[in-house]
C-alpha cells in the first residue's frame, strides 16, 4: 500500500453502533414505494393505482404529470397536473411503450401520447373500465354519436354488474 491510502483509511472515521442505528431509522420512516392498491379520492368513489402492465384500450385513467415551472426569477419548480382521459391505443414494446389519451375539454378534443415509463409520469389511476373489441380505439375521435353511445352503453353495463357483485 501506499503512503497516500494509509493516510485516507486513517481518516476515515469507523462505524459506531449509535450511527449505524441513527442511519437505520430514517430509512425505516421512509415511505416505501407506491404499489398498487386501494387509493381514496376527495369524492366518494375509490381509485385504483395501476401497474403499468395492466393498462389496455377503453380504460379511464387519471395520469399524474411531472411539470417543471420556471419563475421570471430563474427558480424551477415542480408541480404535477393531472390529465384524466381515455386510452386510444397503446404503442410500442418493453420500455419504449406508449399510451395515447384523449379526454374533450370545452368543447376540443385534446390528445396527448406519453411514454409509460418516462420520469414525467408520476403515477396512473384508474378510473373506469370499458370492455372493448379493438386495440385501436380511433372511431372515438369520429363526432357522430353512435358509436360513443355503444362505449356509454358498455360502460354503464359494466358498472351496473359492479354493483350487484358488490351488494352480495
Amino acid at each position: 500500500m501506499s503512503d497516500e491510502e494509509t493516510k485516507v483509511e486513517e481518516q476515515a472515521p469507523e462505524a459506531t453502533p449509535e450511527t449505524t442505528e441513527a442511519e437505520a431509522t430514517p430509512e425505516a420512516e421512509a415511505p416505501s414505494e407506491e404499489t398498487p392498491e386501494e387509493v381514496s379520492t376527495e369524492s366518494s368513489h375509490t381509485t385504483k393505482l395501476v401497474d403499468f402492465n395492466e393498462l389496455k384500450p377503453g380504460q379511464t385513467i387519471r395520469l399524474h404529470e411531472r411539470i417543471k415551472d420556471v419563475s421570471p426569477k430563474g427558480e424551477e419548480r415542480e408541480r404535477i397536473q393531472i390529465f384524466e382521459g381515455i386510452i386510444l391505443t397503446m404503442g410500442g414494446s418493453g420500455m419504449s411503450r406508449t399510451i395515447t389519451l384523449r379526454k374533450v375539454s370545452k368543447g376540443f378534443g385534446v390528445e396527448k401520447i406519453y411514454p409509460i415509463n418516462s420520469p414525467v409520469v408520476a403515477k396512473i389511476e384508474l378510473v373506469k373500465s370499458a370492455k372493448v373489441r379493438r386495440a385501436n380505439l380511433s372511431y372515438l375521435k369520429n363526432p357522430k354519436r353512435r358509436f360513443k353511445r355503444k362505449l356509454k352503453e358498455t360502460l354503464t353495463a359494466l358498472g351496473s354488474q359492479s354493483r350487484k357483485t358488490k351488494k352480495k
